[in-house]
C-alpha cells in the first residue's frame, strides 16, 4: 500500500469514528496537490511537549493510558490527531523545569526519555524511534511516525559532558542550549544575561554535540548566545521552536541579523505557533494582563485587592472585557513563514509548533491535525510544491544530514573532558 493510500484511508476511518473538525477543507483545491507532497516527503515537527503533558495530566498511569484520543481540554496531541495532520515526523520533548536543582533535572530527563520509548513500544504500528535522517524517511516510507527526541535545556546535563554522551547513547538528538533561565555556560532570552553569550564551557559542549550528532539548539537563547553558537558549531544549527523577531519582538524569536547567520551557515529556523510569539498585540496584550492580575493581587504582599480575591476577580474581568484577546490566526503564522523564506531562503525554514507546551493556540491552529490549513494557506500565497516540501520536513532532513557528516568526520577526535569551573576559569576568548 502507498504511503498516499495509507493516510487517505486513515482519514476516512477517523472521520468516520471522530467528532473532530476536518483538518483542511476537502473541497480545498491545492488539497490534492498538498496530499502528494506530504506523501513524498515527511511533515516532520521540531518540537512538540506531549510527553510532559501526559505525565503531567496522569502521573503514574502515564505508563499506560490510551493514546489513541484524547481529550482535546487537557491535549493537543493524540494519535487520531497526529494522522489527521499527516504528521511524519516528530521531535518529542523531554523538558523538565529549569527551576529544578540539576540533580533532579538529569533524573527527570532519563524518566521522560524512557517515556517517549514506552509509546514507541506500546504503538509499534504508530511510531518508530529515529536518530538519523534515513531512519525517518523509512519510518515515512513505512507508514510510521518517526519519533526523534529533543531535550530542551542545557541545565538538564547538570554541566557534565558525561550527561551529555549518556542522552546521546539514549537517542536524544538535539539540545536546547538553555531553557527559561540563565545557566552557569549560557545566556537564555528571558533571563539576565550573565555570560555575554556562551562560555568557554558552552562553546565545548556545542563541539561535543557535534562530535556526537546532537543538533545544536538555540530556541531560547539570547542573541549574543546564537551568534557564538552558530561561530562555535560545525554543523548547522536549528531552533527547534522560534519565530520572526521583525513581525513580533519577542526576544525568543530570531531577528533579521541572525536569519541571515542562519542561512550562511545552513541552519534552519522552525516557526513557532505560540500566540505572543506570532502576534506583537497579542505579545503586549499578554505582558499587560499578567502586570494587571498583579496590580490587583499578589499575595502575601501586595495588590489593590490583596486578600479580596472576589474584588480582584471583578476588577479583572472588567479589565478583560475592557481590553480583549487579540486574535492570532492561521495567516499570521504563515506571515512568519514567509517572512523568514524571504530573509534567510527557501531552504532555512520548517514547522515547530510547541503543541503541549502552550496555554494558548491561534484560531484554527488548535491542535497537530492543524498543519493542512497552514500549508494550504501557502500554497494559496504562490508556494511551490518544492518549497512546500523543504518547509513541511525536507529542509530539517537536510540539516540532519549535514550534522551526521560532520559527525563522521570527527569520529576519531577524543570526547571532551573536564570541569565547567576549569575551562571558565579563564576569560572568554
Amino acid at each position: 500500500m502507498s504511503m498516499l493510500t495509507r493516510l487517505l484511508t486513515a482519514a476516512l476511518a477517523f472521520s468516520a469514528t471522530t467528532a473532530l473538525a476536518e483538518p483542511a477543507d476537502p473541497a480545498d483545491p491545492n488539497l490534492p496537490r498538498l496530499k502528494k507532497v506530504l506523501a513524498a516527503t515527511p511533515l516532520i515537527d521540531g518540537h512538540n511537549d506531549w510527553p510532559g503533558a501526559i505525565a503531567g495530566h496522569d502521573g503514574d498511569a502515564r505508563w499506560s493510558v490510551d493514546l489513541t484520543r484524547l481529550n482535546t481540554e487537557d491535549f493537543d496531541t493524540d494519535i487520531t490527531r497526529l494522522r489527521q495532520g499527516m504528521v511524519g515526523g516528530q521531535f518529542w520533548s523531554v523538558y523538565v523545569p529549569a527551576t529544578l536543582p540539576p540533580l533532579e533535572q538529569v533524573k527527570k530527563t532519563l524518566e521522560q526519555i524512557d517515556l517517549v520509548k514506552s509509546i514507541v513500544r506500546r504503538y509499534p504500528a504508530e511510531f518508530t524511534l529515529a536518530r538519523t535522517a534515513a531512519q525517518v524517511r523509512a519510518a515515512h516510507k513505512a507508514g510510521r511516525i518517526a519519533s526523534l527526541i529533543g531535550a530542551e535545556g542545557g541545565g538538564q546535563i547538570d554541566e557534565s559532558f558525561s550527561v551529555l554522551r549518556a542522552y546521546a547513547e539514549l537517542g536524544v538528538g538535539y539540545l536546547t542550549l538553555t531553557h527559561s533561565r540563565t545557566i552557569a555556560w549560557a545566556d537564555s532570552a528571558t533571563d539576565d544575561p550573565a555570560h555575554g553569550g556562551l562560555t568557554p564551557f558552552g562553546v565545548a559542549a556545542v563541539r561535543e554535540m557535534n562530535r556526537l550528532n546532537m543538533l545544536v539548539d538555540l530556541s531560547h537563547v539570547n542573541e549574543d548566545t546564537m551568534l557564538d553558537a552558530i561561530a562555535a558549531s560545525r554543523a548547522p544549527v536549528i531552533f527547534s521552536h522560534s519565530s520572526a523577531r521583525a513581525l513580533c519582538d519577542h526576544p525568543r524569536n530570531v531577528s533579521d541579523k541572525v536569519l541571515k547567520e542562519v542561512a550562511r551557515t545552513g541552519g534552519i529556523v522552525m516557526v513557532a505557533f505560540a500566540p505572543n510569539y506570532i502576534s506583537e498585540a497579542r505579545r503586549v496584550w499578554g505582558v499587560q494582563q499578567g502586570a494587571q492580575r498583579a496590580l490587583y493581587n499578589q499575595p502575601p504582599l501586595n495588590g489593590l485587592y490583596i486578600g479580596q480575591p472576589d474584588r480582584a476577580k471583578a476588577a479583572m474581568e472588567a479589565w478583560l472585557a475592557a481590553n480583549p484577546e487579540p486574535h492570532v490566526t492561521v495567516q499570521m503564522v504563515a506571515d512568519h513563514i514567509d517572512h523568514i523564506a524571504r530573509v534567510a531562503g527557501y531552504d532555512h525554514v520548517g514547522l515547530g509548533g510547541d503543541y503541549d507546551g502552550l496555554p494558548a493556540l491561534p484560531d484554527g491552529m488548535t491542535g497537530v491535525e492543524s498543519y493542512p490549513p497552514l500549508l494550504l494557506e501557502l500554497m494559496k500565497r504562490g508556494w511551490s510544491d518544492a518549497n512546500i516540501a523543504k518547509l513541511a520536513g525536507g529542509n530539517i532532513l537536510r540539516v540532519m544530514e549535514q550534522a551526521e557528516k560532520v559527525a563522521a568526520s570527527l569520529k576519531d577526535e577524543p570526547p571532551a573532558t573536564g570541569t565547567r569551573e576549569a575551562m571558565d576559569a579563564a576569560p572568554k576568548s
